[in-house]
């Protein structure tokens, strides 16, 4: 599994979003990419994750990002998801995990002293020539607009 860090070129990547459309990293060229992955539609913070970005679309908008989502849901519960909460960016379905080795979110987890594997919530901010310029490793969920925007003006 790869190890990423910031100054990196983001892997490239391919796959299906909510409309069963190919989306790739070659797709957002000469833009600024808020990548984050999460690990299931509809659950609690994952919903307060893609809500707060919802909210704060404009913003990010204006700052120039464009925000795309990953998880290992299908399309369809990716389409339920977004049409629920009325997410105005695109999700892409990742059931086979490539994507998600790719970035090397993919691994140990613990809840209620319970270890499994899973994904890791985390966001790359990607600018217009490819390079992560920030990885969030655990992003306030409640306020990862914010926290996205203030880490882009302090770079």
């Amino acid at each position: 599994m790869a190890i990423l860090i910031e100054g990196m070129k983001a892997p490239a990547f391919k796959g299906k979003n909510e409309l069963g459309k190919t989306i790739s990293l070659d797709d957002f060229k000469g833009q600024k990419v808020v990548l984050y992955f999460y690990p299931q539609d509809d659950t609690p913070t994952c919903t307060v994750q893609a809500c707060n970005l919802r909210d704060n679309y404009a913003l990010l908008q204006k700052e120039g990002f464009t925000v795309v989502g990953v998880s290992p849901d299908d399309e369809t519960k990716h389409k339920k998801f977004q049409t629920k909460h009325n997410l105005p960016f695109t999700l892409i379905a990742d059931i086979k995990n490539g994507i998600i080795e790719k970035y090397g979110v993919w691994g140990e987890k613990q809840m209620y002293g319970k270890k499994y594997m899973g994904l890791l919530r985390t966001t790359f901010v990607i600018d217009e020539k490819g390079v992560i310029q920030k990885i969030f490793h655990k992003p306030k969920s409640k306020q990862h607009a914010e926290e996205i925007i203030e880490a882009w003006k302090m770079k």
